[in-house]
C-alpha cells in the first residue's frame, strides 16, 4: 500500500506542475505517467514504462536494463536512468507473493491476441520493403512471435518493440522483417501465446494481377473493332442526310418557287395534308404550259403527287 500511495502522490503532483489552477479544480492539459509496470515470474520478465499523454516515451526491460525510447529522437532531448526502473520492477517482484495470497491463487484469464500482416509501404517487385506483424489484445504480456518465409523461420534483420499497453490492462507488440518482395516467396507471422490452443499463422504474398488469357483479349478486341465501325457507318450516314437536307430548296415566300417540270418542294406534313402549299408568285402570269400561276396560300391540285417524308414531288 505504501507503492501505491507513493505513486498516486507523485502523479498529482505532475497533473499540478502541467496545469492551470481554476477555481480550486485542477484540470490537466497533458499528463506523464510512470506505468504500467509488471514483473511475471515466467521467464523472470518484467518491464517498467513511462507514458505521456497515453503514448509511450520509453521504457526499461529487466533482462536488457536499460532504457530503450520508443523513438530515437526522444532520447536527445531527455534522459533517464534505467536503475530507477529496475528498482521499480524489483519492487513489484517483492509483492508478488503476497498479491498471489491474497487472491487465493486464482489464475487470470489468457487472452488471445489478435494478429494482422501488412506492407509498410507499396510493394513492388525487388524493391525493399519491411512487413510488419501487429499483435494486439495480449494478456498476459508473455508472447513468442516468428517470422517465417516459405515455411523456415527467419531471424536475420528482425527488430521487435517493447509491450504498448491498451485499455483493460491490456498490450500491444509489433515485430518487423525486412525483406525483397518476389513472386516465389510467402510469409507468415506465427504467434505463440497461452491464450491460443495452437500456433496462430497470418500469411502474406505479394498479390500479382493476372493478364486476361487469350481468348478474352480476341473477344475484347474484336467487340471494340465492330462498335468502331457501326459508329462510322451512323456518323456517315446522318452526314450524308444532312447534306442531302441542307441542299433542298426551301419555300421562304411568294415567288421562291417557280411552277412546271417536276420541282422538289420542302413542306410541312400538315400542310401536305391540307395541300396548302407555298408555290407561285402574286397575280396572273402564265406558265409555259398555258396555266396561271396560282397565288400565294391557295389550294392547288396536282395531276399527281408522291410523297417522301416532308417532300412532294409536284408537277
Amino acid at each position: 500500500m505504501a507503492l501505491r500511495a507513493g505513486l498516486v502522490l507523485g502523479f498529482h503532483s505532475l497533473m499540478t506542475l502541467l496545469s492551470p489552477q481554476e477555481a480550486g479544480a485542477t484540470k490537466a492539459d497533458h499528463m506523464g505517467s510512470y506505468g504500467p509496470a509488471f514483473y511475471q515470474s515466467y521467464g523472470a520478465s518484467g518491464q517498467f514504462t513511462h507514458e505521456f499523454d497515453g503514448e509511450q516515451l520509453f521504457s526499461v526491460d529487466l533482462k536488457k536494463s536499460e532504457a530503450v525510447w520508443r523513438l530515437p529522437e526522444f532520447g536527445d532531448f531527455a534522459r533517464f536512468d534505467p536503475q530507477g526502473g529496475l528498482a521499480g520492477i524489483a519492487a513489484i517482484k517483492a509483492h508478488l507473493d503476497v498479491l498471489v495470497e491474497r487472491s487465493n491463487h486464482t489464475r487470470a484469464i489468457n487472452v488471445p491476441p489478435r494478429v494482422t500482416v501488412l506492407p509498410k509501404s507499396r510493394v513492388e517487385l525487388g524493391q525493399p520493403n519491411i512487413l510488419i506483424c501487429i499483435v494486439d489484445n495480449i494478456f498476459p504480456p508473455v508472447i513468442n512471435i516468428t517470422w517465417l518465409r516459405n515455411g523456415q523461420a527467419v531471424t536475420e534483420g528482425v527488430a521487435q518493440t517493447s509491450f504498448y499497453s491498451q485499455p483493460d490492462h491490456l498490450f500491444r507488440k509489433f515485430h518487423y522483417l525486412p525483406f525483397v518482395p518476389s513472386a516465389e516467396d510467402v510469409y507468415d507471422c506465427q504467434v505463440e501465446h497461452w491464450g491460443l490452443d495452437a500456433p496462430l499463422l497470418r500469411h502474406w504474398e505479394l498479390q500479382v494481377p493476372i493478364p486476361p488469357p487469350d481468348a478474352m483479349e480476341t473477344l475484347v478486341c474484336a467487340l471494340g473493332l465492330a462498335i468502331g465501325l457501326v459508329g462510322f457507318l451512323v456518323g456517315t450516314i446522318l452526314i450524308i442526310m444532312g447534306t442531302y437536307v441542307s441542299s433542298a430548296p426551301r419555300c421562304r415566300g411568294p415567288g421562291s418557287l417557280g411552277w412546271g417540270g417536276g420541282k422538289w418542294m420542302t413542306l410541312n406534313r400538315t400542310w401536305a395534308e391540307n395541300q396548302r402549299f407555298c408555290l407561285g408568285e402574286r397575280g396572273q402570269e402564265r406558265n409555259g404550259h398555258g396555266r396561271k400561276k396560282q397565288r400565294w396560300g391557295e389550294r392547288v391540285k396536282f395531276w399527281g403527287r408522291w410523297a417522301l417524308g416532308d417532300r412532294i414531288l409536284a408537277y
